[in-house]
């Protein structure tokens, strides 16, 4: 496992998924990680690869890295559309968002 992609405590890996039908098209997910999250042409946010990728696919998600941790995490928090989800990878529960325990 990459240590880039491993939690603030040492725990799992975490990743991070949008659903477009929920996206209000703010835009504050890509102000508070652009290496993360980036609006299209069609006005809604997408995660990147970490190639720098739009990943446009239903419930494309991409790894979190260790360093943009806390900016993912406020994405979430403060997203008007609460369409940001944050998960582990081993059992994909959601950590952050609006599904979180």
């Amino acid at each position: 496992m990459n240590v880039q992609q491993r939690t603030a405590d040492g725990g799992e890996a975490l990743e991070v998924w949008i659903d477009q039908d929920l996206c209000t098209g703010d835009g504050i997910c890509a102000q508070y990680a652009p290496e993360v999250f980036e609006l299209d042409i069609d006005g809604l946010a997408y995660v990147k690869s970490a190639d720098d990728e739009l990943l446009q696919e239903k419930g494309a998600a991409t790894p979190v890295p260790l360093p943009l941790l806390t900016d993912v995490v406020d994405s979430a928090r403060e997203c008007p559309g609460e369409c940001i989800h944050v998960r582990r990878v081993s059992d994909r529960v959601e950590m952050y968002g609006p599904d979180a325990e």
